[in-house]
């Protein structure tokens, strides 16, 4: 058996995501390329420290560069906050790493397309964190699309709404900032919505109009509770979007919307039927085709189970439910399998600068209030 090192940057909540899914990667999938856990980096020695005990990883750092420049670290996770994403994913590339990056791939678009080029340059595997788009019952849906039970795709319609900054007495924090994060729910939420259109209708948004709203103008200082902070990124966004091959749709994100949890709803309209689906019951479809009998006319409910892989790595019966981090799993497992057997993956970082760049032109058409084609 094949082993691959491991090094995680950043400790929070992806990067722990990230490292229980080295740590059950080869347990769920057998044999094949098995991660080690090399080295686990935080800014904070003590909680670097800390993870490492905790995550079981053999060392740990307070510096990344020495993470990317260890030679028994092959692949790292880049598990930072946006804004350290390009200049960690570049170096990491640049000393022949495989890099699986959180998203967004970066705050501003010039570094996204560096992220891009290294890529291209390089013969290292990448891949974004787009993992809802590896859900089995997310799987099983483009393989219904693509074998034509609901005609030719016809609309698109997605909305992603959390509540994690709804309350307005929560202080500000880097998420809020153009500088620290590029857009807010943008970036952050609406990134995953246009990674599953992309994904579903097999085809790239290429044109959109899209608007913006900031809810909570300022924020209290977490360093100075008396004073206030300005927020200058959006906390909802939406956008009318027409893709590549014609097919139309709308978009939409908040991070503000109350009792949304994981509200990652979307539709799939065909020529001859409909699919619906919605995260917080990631393990469920609903498909209508047109030739239902009229008597029991109605969508029907599908339950993964083993006839939609890799479900059946992970439990025997249908109807038993998969969860997050088991989908995190899925994610590492198409990269580990890339890179065993030199082969593709998605999204990889030109698929990822597709996203960004939907995102980019959301964010000039909200500015402009004007149709913005999407650049390449």
């Amino acid at each position: 058996m094949k082993e691959i090192g491991i090094g995680v940057i950043g400790t929070g909540f992806m990067g722990k995501a990230h490292s229980i899914a080295y740590s059950a990667s080869a347990s769920v999938f057998g044999t094949g390329l098995r991660p080690r856990l090399e080295m686990v980096c935080d800014l904070s020695p003590e909680r670097a420290q800390v993870r490492a005990a905790d995550l079981g990883f053999s060392r740990y750092s307070s510096d990344w560069r020495e993470v990317v420049n260890d030679p028994a670290v092959k692949l790292i996770s880049v598990c930072t906050p946006n804004d350290t994403h390009a200049e960690i994913s570049i170096a990491a590339l640049s000393a022949g790493k495989h890099v699986w990056c959180e998203k967004p791939m970066s705050t501003t678009l010039a570094d996204s397309t560096a992220m891009r080029d290294m890529a291209i340059s390089s013969s290292a595997k990448t891949i974004i964190g787009y993992n809802y788009t590896k859900n089995p019952a997310v799987t099983h849906a483009r393989r219904l699309i693509e074998e034509g039970h609901i005609g030719r795709v016809s609309g698109f319609f997605c909305r992603y709404d959390v509540d994690n900054e709804a309350d307005g007495n929560r202080p500000w924090s880097w998420r809020m900032s153009r500088d620290k994060s590029g857009t807010g729910a943008n970036g952050d939420v609406l990134s995953h919505v246009i990674s599953v259109g992309h994904y579903l209708t097999g085809s790239t948004i290429a044109k959109v109009v899209g608007d913006i709203a900031i809810i909570h103008q300022q924020r209290a200082d977490a360093d100075n509770p008396d004073s206030q902070k300005t927020v200058d990124n959006d906390d909802m966004v939406s956008a009318l979007v027409t893709f590549a091959n014609g097919v139309k749709g709308h978009i939409g994100a908040s991070r503000v919307t109350w009792g949304r949890k994981c509200g990652l709803r979307w539709e799939i309209h065909g020529t001859e039927g409909t699919i619906l689906y919605d995260q917080e019951r990631l393990n469920e479809l609903k498909l209508f085709t047109k030739d239902s009998d009229p008597a029991t006319d109605g969508f029907r409910t599908i339950l993964t189970g083993p006839h939609h892989p890799p479900y059946s790595a992970f439990l025997p019966n249908g109807g038993h439910s998969l969860g997050y981090m088991d989908v995190k799993i899925c994610e590492l497992h198409e990269l580990l399998t890339a890179i065993e057997k030199d082969k593709s993956v998605w999204p990889n970082f030109e698929d990822g600068l597709a996203i960004e760049n939907v995102m980019d032109a959301v964010d000039r058409s909200a500015l402009s209030g004007k149709w913005i084609e999407v650049g390449n």
